[in-house]
C-alpha cells in the first residue's frame, strides 16, 4: 500500500506492506513517522518499503540474508548503496511479533516500538552504524532526535536492550 499521508508534494515514498495478523498499524501514521523523521535527518529524496512480519517471517529472512537463526527484531536493506545521487532507498522489516514482547518488557505502546525500529532501519539507511560502542551511543542519540521529531516518546532503552 502506498502512503501519501502528506498535502505537499513530496519525493519521500513510504510504501508499508503488512504481511502480519497480530498487530493493527496505521499505514499513514507509519508514513508520517517516516517523513518526520527523513525530514529532521535532512533527507529530501527517499523510496523506504516497511515490511511487517510475524517472528516465523524474520527468522526466515534472517537465515536467509545475514546467515543467522531466529526472529530479529528489524533487518535493514540498503537498495541504494552504490547508486549515484542524493536520497535514500530502501527496505525495513520489522517483526511486530518481537515489538510487542519488547514492549511489553520495557514497558509502552507496540507501536512505538514498531516505530522505534523503523526509525532503526532509516538511520541504518542514512550510514550509521552500531556495531561499535561509541558508535552505537551516537546512533540511540540521534534515534531519540528523530522519535521525538516524529512526534514520539523516547525510547526506554537500557544498555543490554537493541536494536
Amino acid at each position: 500500500m502506498r502512503v501519501s499521508s502528506d498535502p505537499q508534494p513530496s519525493e519521500i515514498l513510504v510504501d508499508v506492506a503488512d504481511r502480519q495478523r497480530l498487530l493493527r498499524i496505521d499505514a499513514a501514521w507509519l508514513g508520517r513517522v517516516v517523513r518526520r523523521a527523513l525530514a529532521r535527518e535532512g533527507v529530501e529524496r527517499a523510496e523506504i518499503c516497511i515490511l511487517l512480519v510475524n517472528d516465523r517471517r524474520m527468522a526466515g529472512l534472517h537465515q536467509r540474508w545475514l546467515g543467522l537463526p531466529g526472529p530479529t527484531d528489524v533487518i535493514t536493506f540498503d537498495l541504494a548503496a552504490g547508486e549515484p545521487g542524493p536520497g535514500l532507498r530502501g527496505d525495513i522489516a520489522v517483526s511486530t511479533e518481537t515489538a510487542r514482547r519488547v514492549s511489553r518488557e520495557l514497558g509502552w505502546q507496540t507501536r512505538y516500538e514498531v516505530a522505534y525500529c523503523v526509525v532503526h532501519g532509516l538511520l541504518h539507511l542514512a550510514g550509521y552504524d552500531d556495531g561499535r560502542p561509541a558508535d552505537r551511543r551516537a546512533m540511540r542519540a540521534r534515534e531519540r532526535t528523530l522519535m521525538a521529531a516524529a512526534g514520539l516518546p523516547r525510547p526506554p532503552r537500557s544498555r543490554r536492550t537493541k536494536p
